[in-house]
């Protein structure tokens, strides 16, 4: 039975439908909630896959937050023993810091609903193909990451062009928020601090407007997640290879 280790930030960032996808495969799930256990020292070797989910903090935040360098270690030690890696917004941060490439403020946030354009080599992708050319897709990130070198870059949005990529056959970074249902949009939105970061950040929808385009929009993101996670998910328990990554210090 293969377990697949989960690193949290925040309670209120979830896996959200990963989880049960996770557990109908059979697979159990270990949780290190750095919120609760910042000072946890996960050992990366017991598992055969890995999650990284969202959060509020950014790769730019060490020294205050030194729970962001020990991710980004075992993210680096997961990679040299070739197991499957899955970075979702802040987690894709931290996956493109590992490889090399940088992580930038962006000047106005997305959050909410917006388009995902896959580029050619997204649309044929083995993961990331179910989206299909044009996915809509939620949002809730300030900064973002530039594509690491040697990754394949999957998809692209209008404001915020790189927003997926692949790094060898089993790491993906996804800034978009595939894992999202209405309960987890809704308890997004309820959160003080997520409340105040959208009422500031200058856009022209709202949380009633968000709540209107999640009951147009969720139905299909969550079938063509399933198909993505799933996907993704087919790489955990596959023979490892071993890689060599340059050696790189964290700060």
């Amino acid at each position: 039975m293969p377990r697949i280790l989960v690193f949290q930030h925040v309670a209120a960032e979830p896996l959200g439908t990963l989880d049960p996808l996770i557990r109908s495969r059979g697979h159990r799930i270990r949780f290190v909630n750095f919120e609760r256990d910042p000072h946890a020292r996960p050992n990366v070797d017991r598992y055969r896959g890995l999650v990284v989910l969202g959060g509020p903090m950014n790769v730019d935040e060490q020294a205050r937050r030194p729970h962001l360098r020990t991710e980004l270690h075992a993210i680096e030690r997961m990679l040299q023993q070739g197991k499957p890696v899955l970075g979702i917004c802040l987690g894709a941060q931290l996956l493109a810091h590992v490889l090399g490439a940088d992580v930038r403020r962006r000047e106005a946030p997305e959050i909410g609903w917006y388009d995902l354009h896959a580029t050619p080599e997204g649309r044929q992708d083995p993961v990331l193909a179910p989206l299909g050319e044009v996915a809509r897709v939620f949002q809730w990130h300030r900064y973002h990451f530039e594509i690491p070198r040697e990754a394949v870059h999957l998809a692209r949005g209008a404001e915020c062009e790189q927003q997926a990529f692949r790094w060898g056959e089993l790491a993906y970074g996804f800034q978009f928020h595939l894992e999202m249902d209405r309960p987890l949009v809704e308890r997004w939105l309820d959160t003080p601090a997520y409340r105040e970061e959208l009422a500031a950040s200058g856009l022209p929808h709202d949380a009633d407007a968000i709540r209107a385009a999640t009951d147009l929009h969720i139905a299909r993101m969550q079938a063509q997640a399933d198909e993505v996670f799933n996907r993704f998910l087919d790489l955990v328990g596959r023979p490892q290879r071993r890689i060599v990554l340059p050696s790189r210090e964290f700060g």
